[in-house]
């Protein structure tokens, strides 16, 4: 493997295959209720991210349950990490939040994943996510979405932050010794192959400990759409998004787990998806274009601890 893979990860951390559950719970999102904007990001539904999720009238509980119910047969899983994917999951009360958590706290479930914004991650709760893990030896990741580091296409998505909030939010979470995983779009339409390198290098300098890249799917309905269809935006070829993850997985500290290489979304849902292609041949394509440019993940990595200075070091070594 050419680069760090999350299932690798996860079999050595726990012994074995290890397999992610959806969860949702009834929250939503500053960005939709007014707090820092009323309309979402333009490229988001009116369901958020959770395709595969199960109604939130369930009970977490029940969502686990029949969750394995249906993947452990399937995939020879007897251990979970239960996600709570769609939309911002610390934005509700902390008693709130950890009332779903104290759900989730089973024999076989052996982590928790919380998707949420940069501006929903508060020293308070990152307490109470703490004495929570204290109490219970399960591990906890936040996964940020971030989507670009270019502030001007954050303003165009109307993400509802900028890049400093997020730099905030992984500070705080760090100190708490949580595992952050950012969640990237690499083919926005206002970002470069610049724009990607540059995602690369801040996600090494931070040291977050995992990524999820996603190309940019149409969901049916949403701002974009408008815009997709009106041909105000254009998308990037299959091979340049391909490209485009190659040079990221390049310039990517080596040790940073890669949870995604490229996400899905079903076709009924969005007017483009992964260029009409199964992510699965995308993934395969990513693969065997670092075999033949016989590449890894960190090749390029070498700017960190002051890259320039270097040259005197090794003077005073010699």
């Amino acid at each position: 493997m050419r680069y760090k893979s999350y299932s690798d990860y996860l079999r050595t951390r726990y012994g074995e295959k290890v397999y992610k559950l959806p969860v949702s719970i009834p929250v939503t999102c500053p960005n939709r209720d007014g707090t820092c904007g009323a309309q979402g990001c333009v490229f988001c539904g009116e369901i958020g991210a959770g395709y595969e999720n199960l109604p939130d009238t369930m009970s977490v509980n029940e969502q686990i349950d029949a969750n394995i119910a249906h993947i452990a047969p399937k995939y020879k899983a007897n251990k979970f990490i239960a996600y709570f994917q769609n939309f911002s999951n610390t934005y509700l009360p902390p008693a709130k939040l950890l009332y779903y958590l104290r759900q989730a706290h089973r024999p076989e479930v052996v982590g928790i994943a919380l998707a949420t914004r940069p501006d929903c991650i508060h020293d308070r709760y990152l307490e109470e996510l703490a004495e929570f893990r204290a109490a219970t030896g399960m591990d906890i990741t936040i996964e940020l979405g971030l989507q670009s580091v270019n502030v001007h296409t954050l303003q165009k998505i109307n993400r509802g932050h900028t890049l400093a909030e997020y730099l905030d939010a992984v500070l705080r979470i760090k100190r708490y010794n949580m595992d952050v995983c950012t969640h990237l779009i690499l083919n926005l339409p206002w970002d470069t192959m610049t724009d990607t390198i540059e995602s690369a290098k801040i996600m090494s300098a931070l040291g977050v400990e995992q990524v999820k890249l996603h190309a940019l799917y149409i969901v049916k309905g949403t701002v974009m759409a408008d815009w997709y269809q009106q041909g105000q935006i254009s998308l990037i070829s299959k091979d340049e998004y391909v490209e485009r993850v190659v040079i990221f997985l390049e310039h990517l500290q080596s040790e940073i787990v890669i949870q995604r290489l490229i996400g899905r979304a079903p076709e009924t849902s969005t007017l483009f998806s992964n260029w009409q292609t199964g992510w699965w041949k995308i993934r395969d394509d990513i693969d065997r274009l670092m075999v033949e440019r016989d590449t890894w993940q960190g090749k390029r990595c070498d700017y960190l601890n002051g890259k320039a200075v270097r040259k005197f070091l090794l003077q005073d070594e010699a």
